[in-house]
């Protein structure tokens, strides 16, 4: 009785109202009307295929019931019949033709680029987005911003998670509403596809190949979605947020942006004059590899051989020059997994980082590295 009632809880909580309520069995409308029609054909053809469905196993059960031997009926004695085969061509002929109309309007006008407001050039990077606004001379990485500690719990114990957990990010894709935004996407080093479900928009990006997409969102908000290709060992913390504002409030946004490129490059330029000491090296050094390099290289450096080395003890980071040091951490190293991080730090961080990497874990050079050097070591 215990089991039989066990069962019967699991099947009321699996049909109860709260539980269907919680479930997305359908595909979700968007906020594009592209979305919008991509959602309405596939409504028509799931209606279509259901009632194909329900007619042909309707006819089948039907057969199987009142034609049954039991009932004395006694089965047709024929060969063919040129009617029926002309009939079951023609009709799934005439029914795909009926889903082919709408199908290809949809499709050529989810490949429609042309009059677009603004392009923007996304780049997928082991394992962030790179965002450039055409015309607009801004540029910046896109980063998972979900704390390390919530998804590698190495205590066994479970850890309090964000309310975007996995889907956040330091900085989000801005765009204005109703305008057609053009995306031009590409990779720096594998395959990866970004794809933002709320605009019907799922395109890969591929290495040295430029496709293409587009959206015109008619709501401000914020949209996820994510790499749609696995593209390595972080594949499933590559996330993509899109942050739609106001025509007003994205110009403000484009004034700001303005003005923390200003602000940067006088820090830059004060950087190189500035000298920090060890303790402050090793601090930023630490917080810079934890985010940009911990993932490959590990937080004890000890990385994951072959494809990520170990820094620990390893020549670049110990007997190696430091400017070929600065060299590896700046331009990175073409046909591996080590991508340039010249255009993602700035020159304070990245002698930061090399600092920490000379003297973290026992290696113990002793060498300081300051801004200066990463400017002369990178031919900047």
């Amino acid at each position: 009785m215990r089991g039989r009632n066990r069962i019967w809880l699991l099947l009321v909580s699996l049909f109860s109202n709260a539980a269907w309520s919680d479930s997305q069995l359908n595909l979700t409308k968007g906020v594009t009307a592209i979305s919008n029609e991509v959602y309405d054909l596939h409504m028509l053809v799931l209606y279509i295929c259901t009632a194909i469905g329900v007619i042909v196993f309707g006819v089948m059960f039907w057969s199987i019931i009142f034609h049954r031997k039991s009932k004395g009926a006694k089965p047709a004695d024929f060969h063919e019949s040129t009617k029926i085969e002309i009939l079951w061509t023609a009709i799934p002929v005439v029914i795909l033709i009926a889903m082919a109309i709408p199908a290809t309007s949809t499709l050529i006008a989810m490949e429609d680029n042309s009059d677009s407001d603004i392009t923007i050039q996304v780049t997928g990077s082991q394992w962030k987005w790179h965002y450039k606004y055409f015309d607009q001379d801004i540029e910046f990485y896109s980063v998972l911003s979900t704390p390390r500690e919530q998804y590698e719990n190495h205590n066994g114990e479970p850890a309090t998670r964000s309310e975007h957990y996995l889907i956040e990010v330091d900085k989000p894709l801005v765009i204005p509403v109703n305008k057609k935004v053009r995306f031009l996407l590409t990779s720096d080093d594998v395959i990866h596809s970004w794809w933002v479900p709320a605009f019907a928009v799922k395109q890969d990006a591929n290495p040295g190949f430029i496709n293409e997409a587009w959206a015109k969102v008619d709501k401000p908000g914020i949209y996820r979605g994510q790499c749609a290709e696995l593209c390595g060992k972080d594949h499933g913390f590559m996330p993509v947020v899109v942050e739609v504002k106001s025509e007003e409030d994205y110009q403000q946004w484009l004034k700001e942006q303005q003005q923390l490129i200003a602000d940067a490059a006088n820090a830059e330029q004060a950087s190189l004059s500035a000298s920090m000491s060890k303790e402050e090296l090793m601090q930023l050094g630490e917080s810079t590899y934890l985010a940009h390099c911990a993932a490959c290289h590990q937080p004890t450096g000890l990385g994951i051989p072959p494809a990520f080395p170990a820094l620990k003890g390893s020549p670049i980071a110990t007997t190696g020059s430091i400017e070929e040091h600065i060299d590896i951490v700046f331009n990175g190293k073409a046909g591996t997994g080590m991508q340039g991080y010249g255009k993602q730090l700035s020159l304070k961080e990245i002698a930061a980082v090399v600092t920490f990497e000379r003297n973290a874990w026992g290696n113990d050079t002793g060498d300081l590295v300051q801004s200066a050097d990463v400017k002369a070591a990178s031919g900047e």
